[in-house]
């Protein structure tokens, strides 16, 4: 998986929305499959126009490392799971439920590109991951 850093150095790169918008569904190609049994209601994310599954992951603890899959059936979505899934696997729970990314997704100019619905599924996506990562890390 690509990380983070790596996806916004790539932005930085890209100079029109067309060239950005295609990077952001390459990164959803790569995006390994979610297994149907994992595309459930409880995995499903509200608040997204097209269908998201979140699913997460903890290693046990007091302060848990924490894993995520998820997809989506639309191709851009898609490639917002895999930014956010970027930013946030792999990291303590703590840390996941005191960073914000759509502050990242805002310095890259991701967010004003993005139609209300889309945006608004995006900050979805994200409030799920850190409410998990504060349940996990109470």
């Amino acid at each position: 998986m690509t990380s983070i850093d790596q996806i916004i150095d790539d932005f930085a790169f890209l100079d029109d929305w067309e060239d950005r918008y295609r990077y952001v569904i390459e990164l959803g190609k790569a995006l390994p499959d979610l297994s149907e049994d994992k595309r459930t209601a409880e995995n499903k994310v509200n608040g997204c126009a097209s269908q998201v599954w979140l699913v997460s992951h903890t290693d046990g603890g007091a302060d848990p490392l924490m894993t995520f899959e998820g997809d989506s059936d639309a191709h851009i979505v898609r490639g917002l799971v895999a930014i956010v899934l970027a930013a946030y696997s792999g990291k303590r729970a703590s840390e996941i439920a005191a960073t914000d990314v759509i502050d990242i997704f805002n310095r890259i100019g991701l967010v004003e590109n993005l139609s209300t619905q889309r945006a608004n599924g995006l900050r979805s996506m994200v409030k799920r991951i850190r409410d998990e990562a504060a349940r996990a890390a109470a």
